[in-house]
């Protein structure tokens, strides 16, 4: 409501300004969620937020043995790995209250691992209920986190006039800089939920990355993947997941909207290779 406040900030201008928006018909109101999908969105926020952990326990794993002269591989399984044997090792030259330490960290990612595991079985069930859910997971590049978390994040797919409109409340069509005859299209703008945004960004790569290894012969990809191979020789790879990603938010759109399955022969005209 802040544009709408006329001079100083007082109860009596908060009041004329709320009234003023209120009777401006651009502005859009916020659906209020539901319990389900606030009890939704919470799961994810609980894994999230275990991942960060998971990942910051693990960084110090390796900050801590490096001190010691001992390099671990690249890769949070591999590091694991490595970690228990070094702890378990009793040839390794290693102080025993350092050694200890390092067994209570690992045993607080094997908890976390596990108590990930178990919320991500909860996310499954939910998934298996929902029809929505089960559709957009029939998506290539969107899987059970992305599909789950949409859910919570948007409820219902008729509040977004299109699939354009959908896509530009993730955050994933470019920003506009136009005055008169000239138009100016940037970056994405990055507006709306970032962790969907995210989730949405990442089922792209993944999704990328498959038709990537599925290329030979190319005829045996779907539109959607020769249209993503296509935009990735023009303008590069980082783009081409953005553009991917912003793909499958309106095919989300579509699949909830009309009610109906994926289907992989609808996507992007085909055009000749660049």
């Amino acid at each position: 409501m802040r544009p709408y406040v006329r001079g100083n900030k007082t109860d009596r201008g908060d009041c004329a300004a709320i009234l003023e928006a209120a009777r401006n018909p651009e502005i859009r109101p916020v659906p209020v969620k539901s319990t389900e999908q606030q009890a939704l969105m919470a799961l994810h926020r609980v894994r999230s937020g275990w991942m960060v952990t998971r990942t910051a326990r693990i960084n110090t794993l390796r900050g801590t043995l490096r001190e010691q002269g001992i390099a671990i591989p690249a890769g949070a399984r591999v590091a694991l790995k490595r970690v228990a044997e070094l702890v378990h090792d009793q040839g390794t030259l290693l102080p025993e209250p350092l050694r200890a330490l390092l067994q209570a960290l690992l045993e607080e990612v094997r908890t976390i691992e596990a108590r990930t595991v178990e919320l991500e079985r909860t996310l499954s069930q939910q998934a298996g209920a929902d029809a929505s859910v089960r559709r957009a997971m029939e998506i290539p590049g969107i899987g059970l986190l992305t599909a789950t978390a949409a859910r919570a994040q948007v409820g219902r797919v008729d509040t977004f006039k299109s699939a354009r409109h959908f896509a530009a409340w993730v955050g994933l069509t470019p920003k506009e800089h136009s005055s008169g005859n000239t138009r100016h299209l940037g970056r994405m703008s990055k507006r709306g939920d970032v962790y969907l945004r995210t989730l949405l960004i990442h089922g792209a790569r993944a999704a990328l990355a498959v038709a990537k290894r599925k290329r030979r012969p190319p005829t045996s990809l779907s539109r959607l993947a020769q249209w993503a191979l296509r935009v990735e020789a023009r303008c590069g790879h980082n783009k081409a997941c953005v553009a991917l990603a912003n793909k499958l938010a309106r095919t989300l759109w579509a699949v909830w909207r009309y009610e109906r399955a994926y289907d992989p022969e609808k996507g992007p005209a085909l055009a000749p290779s660049l």
